[in-house]
């Protein structure tokens, strides 16, 4: 891929004036992360901007009590909208982002975020229309925490994590992590799913029998 040709990967970039396109590609640099790795954490404040060619991140925050919640995951062609909130309001993060598999990413530094926010209305408008797009995903989490029934949040959750494959691998506390909840709550969800013929489970493995029923069961809420 040539340094440019990155900018195609993103709507809202491609149709930039060529001007502002050809600054961001001066000043950005592709880097490559492995898999595992804290792209930031918590009272860390961000350098750069990252729009991610390939991979995945997922942005967890954790409560007082100790307690991990996944916020969303960053994929290809996304942005991460907590680094974008923490760039303009020039505040530390206050959640960690972990790479889920190897992730290119592209890295737009501060000073050349901020110069475009400021000159540039169609940079400005991709950054802040991303922005409130996420943000939307953000309350639908909030909403799902506070309100949402955990057998209907955990069949969806299942389904959206395998989307392809019938096999999925994972624990009991990473669904719970994934869900905002306590490892004992997913245990016993999961083992109802289990009686009613849903899943079938093995140590760090969950496979899904009847995902019709848990496509059923996710779209009741």
């Amino acid at each position: 891929m040539s340094n440019s040709e990155w900018i195609d990967q993103f709507k809202g970039l491609s149709t930039l004036p060529e001007n502002v396109k050809r600054y961001l590609v001066d000043e950005s640099k592709v880097m490559r992360v492995p898999p595992g790795t804290a792209v930031f954490g918590p009272g860390a404040v961000p350098d750069n901007l990252l729009f991610l060619l390939n991979g995945r991140v997922r942005v967890q925050q954790t409560s007082e009590s100790g307690r991990d919640i996944v916020l969303y995951r960053v994929e290809a062609g996304e942005s991460c909208v907590l680094t974008t909130a923490c760039l303009l309001a020039h505040e530390p993060y206050s959640a960690e982002g972990i790479t889920e598999t190897e992730v290119t990413a592209v890295a737009i530094p501060r000073g050349a975020f901020d110069r475009l926010m400021a000159s540039s209305r169609e940079f400005r408008d991709f950054v802040l229309t991303a922005y409130a797009r996420r943000i939307t995903d953000l309350f639908r989490v909030i909403d799902d925490v506070a309100f949402g029934r955990i057998d209907v949040r955990l069949a969806s959750r299942l389904i959206s994590l395998a989307p392809r494959e019938d096999d999925l691998a994972t624990t009991h506390q990473q669904l719970a992590t994934e869900l905002g909840t306590a490892r004992e709550v997913i245990s016993r969800v999961l083992n109802d799913f289990q009686k009613r013929g849903f899943i079938a489970q093995s140590r760090g493995k969950i496979t899904l029998l009847d995902r019709a029923s848990l496509s059923r069961l996710a779209e009741s809420a």
